[in-house]
């Protein structure tokens, strides 16, 4: 048995087509996603006149310069770490000691 089709007709339903037309749709976009942006190309224009921005980090290499003087005398360091020291135990005795009745 043989199945007529009309003429010009290639089997393909009008929702196939559909179909067919918004996978490509969505194939496209999603293609587009991993494209450049058109300011990256080169488009004949040499490095030179480009202004070059600074980078917002340095590079990975790129170590700071060293310091003239120390960040901290070591009096001062002793000074501010038994200051710590101090708050540490006064903040410990606060957190061991029984909280207060509670009021009726």
């Amino acid at each position: 048995m043989k199945i007529l089709q009309p003429a010009g007709s290639d089997g393909w339903g009008g929702g196939a087509r559909a179909a067919v037309a918004a996978v490509l749709l969505l194939a496209g976009i999603g293609l587009g996603g991993c494209s450049i942006s058109l300011s990256d190309l080169p488009l004949g224009s040499s490095d030179e006149t480009r202004a070059k921005e600074p980078d917002a980090f340095p590079a990975v290499n790129d170590l700071p310069t060293g310091r003239e003087e120390t960040a901290m005398a070591p009096a001062e360091r002793t000074k501010i770490e038994s200051e710590l020291i101090a708050a540490r135990e006064r903040q410990a005795a606060v957190a061991a000691a029984p909280p207060p009745p509670a009021k009726k």
